[in-house]
């Protein structure tokens, strides 16, 4: 690394994580930044700053930002502070609660729309499961212990 200039750490804020294709998360995914789905989660996802899922991106569980862009599937709450764009190719089922929409023509969305202020809680503690009532919600996945979170591994249940 030459001299003088800052590493990126992999913590702050800008940093921007990835769920590639043919790749599978069950638990739930926490970042302080941005975090792109374009494999398979199964569990809710926090992130401070965005979320994106992709065409073939799939997310069965909870999602809570400030931005998201969803052009993929998504079957649960969207809790989204700020904007929430939803392209053409989205699947979405569930729950939207979000300051402001962007809906393209050929999205598939049932469920129901709520637009104005959105407080979003901060992720649950590492720990043992809560229900949906601890988090302040409806559940659409399961917690699973800390010990789990961020690992992926294959489970011919998950498709």
């Amino acid at each position: 690394m030459a001299r003088g200039k800052e590493r990126n750490d992999p913590a702050s804020p800008a940093a921007i994580s990835i769920i590639g294709p043919g790749m599978q998360v069950a638990g739930d995914c926490t970042t302080e930044g941005t975090i792109r789905i374009e494999g398979r989660v199964v569990g809710s996802v926090w992130a401070g700053k965005a979320v994106v899922i992709g065409k073939n991106g799939v997310l069965h569980g909870d999602l809570h930002t400030q931005d998201a862009v969803i052009a993929g599937e998504v079957v649960g709450t969207l809790l989204v502070a700020s904007r929430l764009e939803i392209q053409g190719s989205a699947r979405i089922e569930g729950e939207i609660q979000a300051r402001r929409v962007q809906l393209e023509e050929g999205a598939l969305l049932n469920g129901d729309v709520r637009m104005g202020e959105v407080v979003l809680d901060p992720p649950p503690e590492s720990g043992p499961s809560q229900s949906a009532e601890e988090r302040g919600g409806r559940a659409t996945s399961r917690r699973t212990p800390s010990r789990t979170e961020g690992r992926s591994e294959p489970s011919p249940a998950l498709f």
